[in-house]
């Protein structure tokens, strides 16, 4: 399967960060994004469903966007996210807005090469993993990197956000 190129893609390209690109068959059915990658990667990868990212946008009180990396298995708390960004509260972001602001359509949001460059926190639990995956900036499309690439990326922190 074809993977193409994508902003994220070409950010880690340009970074000539090691990385390595997985394509699936996204099935546009899916209920959630999230577990459909790790259902198409994790047994072919060798990988844990703990080391598969889903992004998510976040609105902070203060009113501007952000983003939180959990593992897919994961709930994100917001408390945690909204403390680790220095704000009282983070709700998730409206659909809408966060495609506007990142560039990709939900369930292809990553991290990496969004059009306007946001806050990013990641799960502290990356640090355990000699490489994690995140959505590659489209439904369908991967990208594998060292936890150490990511965090460079984006420019994040890291925190414990990912709760049951």
């Amino acid at each position: 399967m074809a993977t193409g190129s994508t902003p994220a893609i070409r950010a880690a390209t340009r970074a000539a960060v090691a990385h390595r690109v997985h394509a699936y068959r996204h099935d546009p059915r899916a209920e959630s994004y999230g577990a459909e990658a790790v259902e198409a990667l994790a047994a072919e990868l060798g990988v844990g469903a703990e080391q598969i990212f889903k992004t998510l946008v976040v609105e902070l009180s203060t009113g501007t966007l952000a983003v939180a990396v959990v593992p897919v298995p994961r709930r994100l708390s917001l408390r945690a996210a909204a403390a680790a960004l220095g704000a009282s509260k983070a709700v998730l972001a409206d659909r809408t807005r966060a495609e506007k602001t990142t560039g990709y359509v939900l369930g292809g949001i990553s991290p990496l090469g969004q059009r306007k460059r946001l806050r990013t926190v990641i799960d502290d639990s990356a640090l355990l993993w000699d490489r994690v995956l995140c959505s590659a900036g489209r439904r369908g499309l991967e990208i594998e990197l060292t936890p150490a690439a990511l965090i460079q990326l984006t420019g994040a922190t890291t925190a414990p956000l990912a709760c049951e």
